[in-house]
């Protein structure tokens, strides 16, 4: 029982308990606001900030790490110094993830040469990127801060190498929608040796709305699993079910605005109407025998050049982003041998890529981007001559369309490709530019979460690399 003193009057209590009638009303219009943005199609397309450049992103993840000092910065006074101990003070500080301090210095393993007007260094390994040098737009200078796959991979798609957090292709759905309505708007397919080290956070969607995840698809058999009605199950039954836990599931998202509600009613119907468009998508065998042999895949076989093929037919159908996980990089030893298998696998795939895209008209509004988590040492690892060790202080990406310039190599490493010396563009650089290509300003793209505006370019400054675009 109260005690006197203790007793508070009509007004105190109104204004105090549940912070005040006023607020008590603010709170109830919140949620209503927020069952209404939930029943609203998650991914309706959606305007940018400003005029985008682009519509779409393929992404060509050469998970692993792929060697710039064999493939796209070649360095002749590494070459000169092979077998020799490297600088003490290039090591000063340095962190290594298996190498010890008493490694060589290796000399790159291929030759290079110079292609197209631009004049674009580029190994031998690659002969059809150098076909289409003067498309690209390379960039030598690039720094993350992660030294092993796992965290790196999920730096290099999310913009931190902790775990929880959105991948760039969620971002891009949540900012811009999708223009596909029969398929997913972001599609991830993966080949090579395994799956990326980082998982499927790679492409998860982190604290945003799980609708926003890219959906992994196979390029043989069903694109998706179970995609295939079970024996006595035919389309008008299956729809019958489908509206009737629909109607329930749309009942509980008035109730409750959960958006995770509105992905279970999005992810039914996209499973519905993509066992229609999914096979369509998967029948390269409709494409010409010409356009075959440009990529160089044959329609029953699993490839990579085949999901590069399958990259462009979605673009086309309105995918907004897809993501060509391709792990088989790792080269600690087998340095040639990995190295040639792997740009046999990749590198006709991936120039054919743009040339499609080109011809076809959808280059410009179409940003593709091509690298890996980090680059590798310039010194050999431990006592062999056959392997390098993963190295995050420079590596070397490239872009093609999507409002990039053609042809322009930006930024360069020091005389062993150890440490970046001009133009140094950070992970966060990279993210920040991408999205601008795509319409926003880094800074308000943002998802509050935890009591913060999370963004993909997150709290440390990043800027936008206007010396690349156009």
């Amino acid at each position: 029982m109260l005690q006197p003193n203790n007793v508070r009057s009509r007004r105190w209590f109104l204004q105090e308990c549940g912070v005040g009638l006023g607020a008590i009303a603010a709170t109830q219009m919140l949620a209503e606001e927020a069952k209404s943005a939930a029943a609203a199609d998650p991914l309706s397309v959606r305007a940018p900030h400003f005029p985008a450049k682009v519509k779409n992103v393929i992404f060509l993840f050469m998970a692993g790490a792929p060697s710039h000092l064999e493939l796209f910065d070649y360095k002749p006074q590494l070459a000169k110094f092979d077998g020799t101990l490297p600088p003490a003070e290039l090591l000063d500080g340095y962190r290594a993830a298996f190498i010890n301090p008493n490694s060589k210095l290796l000399g790159p393993k291929f030759k290079f040469s110079k292609y197209g007007r631009s004049g674009a260094e580029i190994s031998e390994i690659l002969p059809h990127t150098a076909r289409v040098a003067d498309e690209l737009t390379i960039v030598k200078s690039l720094t993350t801060d992660a030294f092993n796959h796992a965290p790196a991979q999920i730096m290099m798609n999310t913009g931190s190498p902790l775990f929880g957090k959105p991948s760039m292709g969620a971002w891009t759905l949540y900012g811009l929608g999708s223009e596909s309505k029969d398929l997913p708007g972001f599609v991830v397919f993966s080949s090579g040796q395994k799956g990326p080290s980082g998982g499927n956070s790679n492409w998860g969607s982190g604290f945003l709305p799980t609708v926003y995840s890219g959906v992994q698809l196979r390029s043989v058999g069903d694109p998706v699993l179970y995609l295939s009605n079970p024996a006595g199950v035919d389309r008008r039954a299956q729809r019958d079910s489908l509206d009737a836990i629909n109607e329930l599931n749309r009942q509980h998202l008035a109730a409750t605005g959960d958006p995770e509600i509105a992905t279970r009613i999005n992810s039914y119907e996209m499973a519905y109407r993509m066992q229609s468009s999914a096979p369509e998508l998967m029948d390269v065998a409709s494409e010409s025998q010409a356009t075959l042999d440009l990529y160089g895949v044959k329609a029953e076989e699993s490839s990579f050049a085949k999901n590069c093929l399958l990259a462009r037919r979605l673009v086309e159908r309105g995918v907004r982003f897809v993501q060509l996980f391709h792990e088989a990089w790792d080269q600690h030893g087998n340095l040639v041998g990995g190295l040639k298998k792997n740009c046999q696998d990749t590198d006709q795939g991936c120039a054919a890529l743009i040339q499609d895209l080109k011809q076809r008209g959808l280059l410009d509004q179409t940003l593709v981007i091509w690298g890996g988590e980090f680059g590798r040492t310039p010194m050999v690892q431990g006592g062999g001559d056959d392997g390098r060790d993963h190295h995050p202080n420079a590596f070397t990406m490239w872009m093609a369309g999507g409002g990039m310039k053609p042809g322009v190599t930006l930024g360069s490493s020091d005389d062993f490709g150890f440490n970046v010396v001009e133009d140094r563009v950070h992970v966060r650089d990279l993210h920040a530019t991408i999205l601008h290509q795509l319409g926003f300003d880094h800074t308000r793209l943002s998802y509050k979460f935890q009591g913060l505006d999370q963004r993909l370019t997150g709290v440390e400054p990043a800027r936008v690399v206007t010396e690349l675009i156009t």
